[in-house]
């Protein structure tokens, strides 16, 4: 009975098909890159299913004009100078599925964070305007 089992799960095996990645899309959650920090770079896969999957480095190969790459996350040194970068993703079990992208750099810098204490006393003035 046992090898029964065995072989008909050795069988159903044989016919069922894994699912593979037919194209790759980028899902960016920004406009532009961050200098002096690591800016995630999303990637999703469409599965032969029609079903996406989110990849990582180990699905992915990253390529960048400037910066590091840390599995999924480029580093933006703060001293870059160009204006752009431009990346390049392929699929580790099938290089021929390549997608190829730019995103600018940002350029303004980000604005400077209020202490809780500016946030409050800004807070309670506009309570004693009422």
């Amino acid at each position: 009975m046992k090898k029964t089992l065995l072989l008909f799960f050795i069988l159903c095996s044989l016919f069922t098909k894994a699912q593979k990645v037919e194209s790759i899309y980028v899902n960016l959650y920004t406009d532009s890159l961050k200098k002096g920090t690591f800016n995630y770079i999303n990637i999703d896969g469409k599965l032969s299913n029609g079903n996406y999957l989110p990849l990582d480095s180990t699905h992915l190969i990253f390529k960048s004009s400037a910066g590091k790459f840390s599995g999924n996350s480029l580093w933006i040194d703060r001293d870059i100078v160009a204006d752009k970068v431009d990346i390049k993703v392929s699929l580790r079990n099938n290089p021929t599925i390549i997608k190829e992208f730019t995103i600018y750099v940002k350029k303004q810098p980000d604005p400077e964070l209020k202490t809780i204490e500016e946030v409050m006393k800004k807070s309670n003035s506009k309570k004693g305007r009422k």
